[in-house]
């Protein structure tokens, strides 16, 4: 079980840094390109391991901070609201990269300095 726990480790640390990839991809991008499709693809990474990760830590005894996952959740539905509302437009708005990359770092943050 603890295997499975470390690959979903794994797994969610990808999603973070698929965002984080995301960010820089859209900044080169931004001006005259629509919004990148991996931004949904790192959400539901992050959203499908971060729940596995919740579920399968009750099994083993793990401590689980339910305020800290509830903040981080609906900072992850803000993310993946603003990129479903804005993936059909040709041409993103210029507040909209800034406000992402806000969002996946304050997602970050709440994850490392979060005790």
């Amino acid at each position: 079980m603890e295997f499975v726990r470390l690959v979903l480790i794994f797994l969610h640390l990808l999603g973070m840094a698929m965002l984080v990839g995301m960010i820089l991809l859209q900044l080169k991008t931004a001006k005259d390109g629509p919004l990148n499709k991996g931004w949904l693809h790192g959400v539901l990474l992050q959203l499908v391991t971060g729940v596995a990760l919740v579920g399968i830590a009750y099994p083993l005894g793990k401590d689980v901070d339910n305020i800290k996952i509830g903040v981080k959740l609906l900072v992850l539905i803000a993310i993946g609201a603003v990129v479903a509302a804005n993936l059909s437009k040709q041409k993103i708005a210029t507040w909209l990269v800034p406000t992402l990359a806000a969002l996946t770092v304050l997602n970050v943050g709440v994850a490392v300095f979060w005790r």
